[in-house]
């Protein structure tokens, strides 16, 4: 995962400093590639690949196909941003009891990208479902 540095500098009044050349671009998210997580500007089909460390556990809400925000810093990936909201497919959840759905409790369910939600008795296999990726919790089904 990228780590964020801490730096304390001193400067006298007056003194005068470069601004930080930050910006974000959108890119999609294509294919993971071994170790590789690869990006593409839809306009240019230029290619930005980042390693497992830096996609860190942000991995379990990547599909193919996704909208990010790549983060770059004098021209160089150093960060990135997923949607707040991903649209996901159950693929493994224990089946709800008939009258269980009446008592608001959850269950985990394994999504298509791996990952592990707690969703409400009533979401079946093969369901898609809306998952806020800052908080990993189930919003809705989709």
């Amino acid at each position: 995962m990228l780590q964020e540095i801490l730096l304390r500098k001193t400067f006298r009044a007056g003194s005068t400093i470069e601004e930080a050349n930050v910006f974000k671009e959108a890119k999609q998210f294509t294919y993971k590639d071994g170790a590789q997580f690869v990006f593409m500007d839809l306009s240019t089909f230029e290619e930005y690949r980042l390693g497992e460390a830096d996609v860190g556990d942000k991995t379990k809400w990547l599909k193919e196909g996704m909208d990010c925000n790549l983060l770059f810093w004098n021209g160089k990936v150093i960060d990135f941003e997923l949607p707040v909201t991903v649209q996901l497919s159950v693929v493994d959840v224990d089946p709800g009891l008939k009258g269980d759905t009446a008592q608001g409790g959850t269950k985990p369910a394994t999504l298509d990208t791996g990952a592990v939600v707690n969703v409400p008795l009533f979401v079946n296999i093969g369901e898609e479902i809306l998952v806020d990726t800052r908080t990993g919790q189930y919003m809705s089904r989709a």
